[in-house]
């Protein structure tokens, strides 16, 4: 049985073909296609840069660039990216795109911090948002772009502890950064929830709360795999990697195994890794691409910059959980995640 009930905002779908980007940023024309004509023509320049996964990632670097196309789209606007190979090009990329008269810098990631601080002091008549980060100090032309995914993988991990045929489930990550932390603490929060109230005992592999299971970066799809599967041999049948791309070689072996489950992060990827569709339980999406949308928007042709953070919640649909689909969830879990979905948002429950 399909199971179709929506956890949070689905993101917008895009027909975008990614193509392959050099660390120099590429100008980007108004679109031509009639579907595309923009409501109004802003003389306004957002930019974007991309961690190492690149903007082909089908997680939360596609969900940012996504996001600004559509914004771009809309309004008419000019603009430039640049994908960044490895940590070593997140300021020259950012540089270059300072050097392209961008107006506005978007970041992409944890781990471009400290280049966007370093840049926003430099440049301070240059708007900046950032994804993934907030500063102890707010730095007054950088807005930070932050999600409470824990809220949505705490709904992930009891629906995991409640399907699992093994009463074993997993999770990894790619680094071990608070960006992807999040995830698995929420989604450990969500199995023991269950525990304590359903009288369960499913164990989580991967994740104690403090240590766990990283292959040491997004890209090595191999590593994932391999990770994935000895989660597997230990009973694992439900397996939540937060990784980017890494994530699909996780997909790779739950496929090979069979009757494994995966979670998705970041985006829907039924959508976004439709080849694997039929094992992937849901996904824990953070919805990056309306919220760059918005803060373009409201910069462009709203209320103007401000650098105070954002914060996608439950609540607002910033953060939620796909449709299960195919996955074996019955109608009593689907009315007890609505509970828990209303208990998170009031505060009687805390991921």
């Amino acid at each position: 049985m399909k199971n179709s009930i929506r956890f949070g905002a689905a993101i917008t779908a895009s027909a975008l073909v990614l193509a392959a980007c050099s660390a120099a940023p590429e100008a980007t024309p108004a679109p031509t296609d009639d579907t595309a004509t923009p409501v109004e023509t802003v003389d306004y320049k957002p930019c974007i840069v991309s961690d190492a996964g690149g903007f082909d990632d089908r997680s939360f670097n596609q969900a940012g660039y996504e996001g600004l196309q559509e914004v771009v789209a809309a309004y008419g606007m000019d603009t430039a990216q640049a994908e960044s190979a490895d940590d070593t090009e997140y300021e020259p990329n950012i540089s270059a795109l300072v050097a392209a008269d961008c107006d506005m810098i978007i970041t992409v990631g944890f781990l471009l911090g400290d280049a966007t601080a370093n840049a926003a002091a430099a440049n301070p008549d240059v708007d900046f948002a950032i994804i993934d980060f907030a500063y102890n100090e707010p730095i007054d032309n950088v807005k930070p772009l932050l999600f409470n995914t824990d809220e949505a993988a705490f709904l992930a991990g009891y629906a995991a502890a409640a399907t699992t045929q093994t009463g074993t489930v997993a999770t990894f990550g790619g680094i071990p950064i608070p960006p992807v932390t999040i995830f698995m603490d929420g989604f450990l929060s969500g199995v023991n929830y269950h525990n304590e109230t359903q009288g369960t005992t499913v164990q989580v592999l991967g994740w104690d709360g403090t240590d766990g299971s990283f292959t040491g970066n997004f890209d090595d799809q191999t590593a994932g795999q391999n990770l994935t599967t000895g989660f597997i041999d230990q009973g694992a049948d439900i397996i939540l990697p937060v990784a980017g791309p890494v994530g699909l070689g996780a997909a790779a072996a739950a496929r090979e195994a069979g009757n494994v489950w995966i979670i998705g992060v970041d985006q829907d990827w039924v959508v976004t890794a439709p080849e694997y569709a039929d094992i992937i339980f849901t996904s824990i999406m953070k919805n990056m691409g309306p919220a760059v949308y918005d803060v373009v928007e409201t910069t462009a042709v709203g209320a103007g910059f401000s650098n105070a953070p954002y914060f996608g919640t439950l609540e607002n649909e910033g953060v939620g959980i796909a449709d299960f689909r195919d996955a074996p969830v019955s109608d009593e879990l689907l009315a007890a995640l609505e509970e828990i979905r209303a208990g998170i948002i009031d505060g009687s429950i805390t991921p």
